[in-house]
């Protein structure tokens, strides 16, 4: 059974659902190394995102996943890692 994958297309378009987007911030742009706060979303954000990848993705995330994994590409394995366990 293959593990169902979590991209950075799945991110972009949870963070926009969420909380929008900042204009002045290309999500298009090389973003998977720029932390959160750097491309426009604050905890807040990132804690209702987390809870939509949840939702979506019917995993688990640890309070410390959302703060401990503060770019989209730390994000992105967090969330594959928590994927391929629960395949």
């Amino acid at each position: 059974m293959t593990a169902r994958q979590f991209t950075l297309d799945d991110l972009k378009r949870i963070l926009i659902e969420c909380a929008g987007a900042d204009e002045a911030v290309d999500l298009d742009g090389d973003i998977l190394d720029e932390g959160f706060e750097a491309i426009g979303y604050e905890s807040l954000a990132i804690l209702e995102t987390g809870g939509r990848i949840e939702t979506e993705y019917e995993v688990a995330l640890d309070e410390s996943v959302l703060s401990v994994h503060a770019t989209p590409r730390e994000l992105i394995a967090a969330v594959n890692e928590l994927l391929t366990v629960a395949a």
